[in-house]
């Protein structure tokens, strides 16, 4: 497979939020469910599910399961974002040591993204037998400057924004934005407008209660924004088993994929509700991205 690297600094980040691709007619939906326990269920079959977009019930065209590794019919690709800002101190070299571990549980992803970001962020995409590099690459990095969080994810997002099949974000960080020039606001709109599942993980037992509170609310509304899952370890030593829990969320992802019904390409906003029809459905929880943007049309007729 071919290597792209792409790498950005803030000041690229800064410009015009970036423009994902539009008039694409299957509508793509990663869903997790889990029992009343918190125990995932993972047998599941598409006739399980119902889907609705804005109350109307769509036809489920396409289904998939995560877990069948390398012969998944739907391709994985895997996003790592490592705060290397100078507050992880000590805390780094532990921290490189539980992501890389984490990648090598997922060894049926089709390419792994590395970003790391600090006061600026930086972007390399590497294919599965590149993963020595993937090592390197988070080995030889050390903790200084700022953190340009939502700068971050931005610029994952745009890079993942050309890429066919199942999107998985893992966001570590120890604390709040402090330098970067998008608003949390304009974050949560790019999220909504793309179909990546976030799972953040914030280790943020080194801040103040009030920071720690609004931090914990930032990181929760970007996985509830995607279908995601935000984890908060209380020591940074914790990690491993947090990262097991988002390796088996991973497996245990369903794909669901219909042709909307409303065929209008207006740019507006549509919701998405994913059900279970079987009879412990009224127990079980779904997770899953809470809608999406229309396509837009443009002069000329053109999406």
């Amino acid at each position: 497979m071919r290597l792209v690297i792409a790498c950005a600094v803030v000041a690229s980040v800064a410009q015009p939020p970036p423009q994902y691709r539009t008039g694409i007619d299957l509508v793509q939906v990663g869903v997790t469910v889990s029992d009343r326990r918190g125990s995932l269920v993972t047998e599941l079959a598409a006739d399980d599910f119902e889907i609705y977009e804005d109350g109307a019930k769509q036809a489920i065209r396409y289904f998939a399961k995560g877990d069948k590794g390398a012969d998944a019919a739907v391709s994985l690709h895997l996003g790592v974002l490592l705060d290397v800002s100078g507050s992880m101190g000590d805390d780094l070299g532990f921290t490189k040591t539980a992501a890389i571990k984490f990648l090598n549980t997922l060894q049926h992803a089709a390419d792994i993204t590395v970003l790391d970001f600090d006061t600026e962020a930086r972007a390399a995409r590497y294919s599965q037998n590149e993963f020595a590099r993937v090592v390197e690459r988070i080995r030889q990095k050390k903790a200084s400057g700022f953190t340009a969080l939502y700068d971050a994810v931005g610029l994952y997002l745009h890079d993942a924004s050309d890429q066919d099949g199942r999107k998985v974000m893992l966001l570590y960080t120890d604390g709040g934005d402090t330098r970067s020039s998008m608003t949390f606001s304009d974050l949560v709109e790019l999220l909504k407008a793309s179909d990546v599942t976030v799972y953040p993980i914030g280790a943020l037992e080194h801040q103040s209660a009030s920071t720690r509170g609004e931090q914990r609310m930032v990181l929760q509304r970007i996985a509830d924004t995607t279908g995601g899952q935000a984890f908060f370890p209380t020591t940074v030593k914790d990690l491993d088993g947090v990262y097991e829990k988002v390796a088996a969320e991973i497996r245990a992802q369903y794909t669901l994929g219909y042709l909307s019904t409303n065929e209008k390409s207006d740019g507006k906003w549509r919701k998405v509700d994913v059900k279970i029809v079987r009879k412990p459905g009224r127990d079980a929880r779904v997770r899953a991205r809470r809608g999406y943007f229309a396509p837009l049309s443009r002069p000329g007729g053109r999406n």
